[in-house]
């Protein structure tokens, strides 16, 4: 059976699914069997889309007029045809150009492994670009991830007030903006310097 999808693009004036209906009703799909979706590709939330993926069962094709009807981006778009294949459902795009990924047919499927070896590329890439950049942070004494809460100026001021009986724990925590738990994590009561809080000196 024959399933098809349209969505409304603000991005390039088509405010009307007009054209993409009449497309999909010349390449059989039944009006009946159409989804519609107004809202902008970019958004996760597509209730219409997620519907017809539901909706769809071994044997069906999912026909589309152009391949940005579809998916937010590549990487979306691939993840989409994968979880179709692995459910033996068929993709069809109509016009664009994707208009040669009919995957019911063996040359189709070819064109759209291409698509997800691009699609892998690309992931590689990022990771590539993320790790060459968190090591030239390094080199220049950056480390990624969140600041550290407890700083050494934070710290030597808690060894100085704890012990103290006229020092508020609460307060001082107020006051360097660190917890109760990671005040104490890093120095006793008494004000003595446990192991994270070596830690924080050692990192100087």
């Amino acid at each position: 059976m024959l399933v098809g999808y349209t969505r409304v693009s603000k991005a390039d004036g088509s405010q009307t699914t007009d054209l993409q209906h009449d497309a999909l009703i010349a390449a059989g799909v039944d009006p009946e069997r159409v989804y519609e979706d107004r809202a902008s590709g970019k958004k996760d939330d597509r209730p219409e889309l997620t519907a017809c993926l539901k909706g769809l069962r071994d044997g069906d094709t999912l026909v589309v007029w152009k391949l940005d009807r579809l998916g937010r981006d590549l990487r979306h778009l691939v993840n989409i045809v994968h979880d179709l294949t692995q459910r033996e459902i068929g993709l069809k795009v109509l016009t664009g150009q994707g208009a040669a990924i009919d995957t019911t047919t063996a040359s189709g499927k070819l064109v759209f492994g291409i698509f997800a070896a691009l699609a892998e590329f690309e992931r590689e890439l990022i990771s590539e670009r993320t790790t060459a950049g968190l090591a030239a942070a390094r080199a220049r004494g950056r480390t990624g991830g969140r600041p550290f809460k407890m700083t050494p100026a934070k710290l030597r001021l808690a060894m100085a007030s704890m012990g103290k009986p006229d020092t508020h724990v609460g307060d001082l925590c107020a006051e360097l903006g660190v917890t109760r738990q990671t005040l104490y994590r890093h120095v006793s009561p008494a004000g003595e310097l446990r192991d994270d809080g070596k830690k924080v000196l050692a990192r100087r």
